[in-house]
């Protein structure tokens, strides 16, 4: 038994650990309305390889009414509507494919076509959060 809860105390702290370690910020993001374009720096010090355990929630004016959506990842580089894709890693030389510390990872949304992005809108907002909870939110002009 305290094998059991020594074991598990180690887990939560080493969990705890990745997450003090953990840290994305948004610095760019631009709209035409249909697709979403953010660049997203990883500025802590643990990698992230699964993109689809990340959380992107867009919140967003759509013709006058505020929309509140969660977009899936999905694997590729063209997204369909309602899912985000990575279009590229910068300085992706090593572990290609997973968003080191210090790179900069481009994403692209694709929004819903007959709901999307209101031009000249101030009121929307992006949160992307990474696979152990850690997250970055930006506003941005539709």
């Amino acid at each position: 038994m305290v094998d059991t809860l020594s074991g598990s105390i180690k887990e939560m702290q080493d969990s705890n650990n990745e997450i003090l370690r953990t840290d994305i910020e948004i610095e760019n993001i631009s709209t035409n309305g249909v697709f979403i374009n953010a660049v997203v720096r990883n500025t802590g010090k643990v990698k992230i390889r699964e993109f689809e355990n990340m959380d992107v929630i867009v919140h967003y004016n759509a013709s006058g009414t505020m929309k509140t959506t969660w977009v899936p990842y999905l694997e590729g580089t063209d997204p369909v509507e309602n899912s985000w894709v990575v279009t590229d890693i910068t300085r992706d030389a090593i572990n290609p494919g997973i968003f080191d510390p210090d790179e900069e990872m481009e994403i692209r949304i694709r929004m819903n076509t007959g709901e999307g992005v209101e031009t000249g809108s101030l009121n929307n907002w992006i949160q992307i959060t990474t696979p152990n909870g850690v997250y970055s939110s930006k506003y941005f002009r539709g």
